[in-house]
């Protein structure tokens, strides 16, 4: 298996909306965002597979090294050995990569943020980073478009966030703001016991609200000249802001199942999304 095949197995294996988007990208352009995928996977899956935080620690500290060695021409996992043909071409600033690690190890640092300040570092680190180098790889010729991906890469961890809220208690972590749980009136407990009271509902909803108000806000941002460019991304937000749609309709039902689309609507979506932008 080449590197480029390992990451594109780990692309389409996760079933990630991100998966649709990368489809209609030209191969150079493909493989690059593929192999960045592929990175965010494995330092993820370093610390959500792993019950030993010890054991976690020490692969991200690997992984630390082994993004020290794609930098030094030295990459020995398949993943880095398919950045560093990106490397070639497009420009991942090394200290960005590292971040993105950085935001994993949070995980196993802190399981409750005390309100949205506190949660945006984190959601910084491991989306708004990568945006930012998905951004470097899709293309611009305006750097107000990082603007855009920075935000539209917070926008998408909050649908995270929202979308896994039951997943992510029963794993021990609650990124919901301590704060305005509180001022709703939702208790950690509730969460774990798949409590779905009016008051769950309307903190859910406000939730729901900041994110989209977040993906306009991206919107708002991204310049003309760059839409074509930035496509891709914009077939993220399509589906994300649909599976946003899906869980209000839904009401809110996140704590005992995971609210996803069908891969034929995400594909139908990332067509059409291509197609207008």
């Amino acid at each position: 298996m080449t590197p480029d095949q390992y990451c594109q197995e780990r692309a389409a294996a996760s079933g990630s909306s991100f998966y649709y988007s990368f489809l209609f990208l030209e191969p150079l352009r493909r493989q690059a965002i593929t192999a960045l995928y592929a990175f965010c996977r494995e330092v993820d899956d370093a610390v959500d597979e792993c019950p030993d935080s010890a054991v976690a620690r020490t692969k991200l500290a690997w992984w630390r090294s082994e993004v020290q060695a794609l930098y030094e021409g030295r990459a020995s996992h398949p993943v880095t050995q398919a950045l560093a043909v990106t490397l070639k071409h497009f420009y991942l600033p090394q200290e960005q990569l590292l971040e993105i690690i950085d935001g994993m190890e949070m995980d196993l640092d802190q399981v409750r943020y005390a309100d949205f300040k506190a949660l945006h570092l984190y959601c910084y680190r491991v989306a708004s980073v990568v945006g930012l180098l998905a951004a470097e790889i899709f293309g611009y010729s305006d750097r107000q478009t990082l603007k855009y991906a920075h935000d539209l890469g917070l926008a998408f961890q909050l649908t995270n966030i929202i979308r896994d809220v039951g997943e992510d208690a029963r794993r021990g972590r609650i990124y919901l703001p301590q704060d305005e749980m509180a001022r709703f009136e939702v208790s950690n407990d509730d969460l774990l016991q798949a409590n779905y009271s009016d008051k769950f509902r309307r903190l859910m909803a406000f939730q729901v609200e900041r994110a989209q108000a977040l993906y306009s806000q991206a919107f708002a941002q991204l310049p003309v000249a760059d839409r074509k460019a930035q496509r891709a991304g914009l077939i993220m937000a399509a589906i994300y802001r649909a599976t946003l749609d899906e869980i209000v309709r839904d009401s809110f039902r996140v704590l005992d199942q995971r609210i996803s689309l069908p891969p034929l609507r995400k594909l139908w979506l990332a067509g059409k999304t291509w197609w207008l932008a």
